[in-house]
């Protein structure tokens, strides 16, 4: 499994196709990115991760589309966390998310072991 930092990084790749403070639909335009996702399964478990993530309301993931909308308390996530993130800004709000996003990662490699 990567580290979180190079998951992060890739962020770079993904962009936000809509976003109004609580909703927010990404797409990967890259189908090579695509290519590097879990099986089923495991992919089945990190939306169940992320959808009990605090601040997440609910979570569509739409493989074939390459995109993924989530509804989300902006007042938990930030509306500008997701493009500061996304674009590698050091801010507040990112930082915050970021946080969320770590303790995810972190029961999802902690129940891999």
């Amino acid at each position: 499994m990567p580290a979180f930092e190079t998951l992060r990084d890739g962020l770079g790749r993904v962009r936000i196709a809509h976003h109004i403070p609580g909703r927010i639909r990404l797409r990967v335009d890259d189908p090579e990115l695509i290519a590097d996702v879990p099986g089923r399964a495991q992919l089945a478990r990190v939306q169940g991760l992320l959808e009990r993530m605090p601040g997440v309301v609910s979570l569509r993931v739409n493989l074939m589309a390459r995109s993924c909308t989530l509804e989300y308390d902006h007042e938990v996530i930030p509306f500008a966390a997701w493009g500061d993130l996304i674009a590698g800004r050091r801010t507040a709000a990112a930082a915050r998310f970021e946080t969320l996003l770590r303790a995810v990662y972190d029961e999802f490699a902690g129940s891999r072991a």
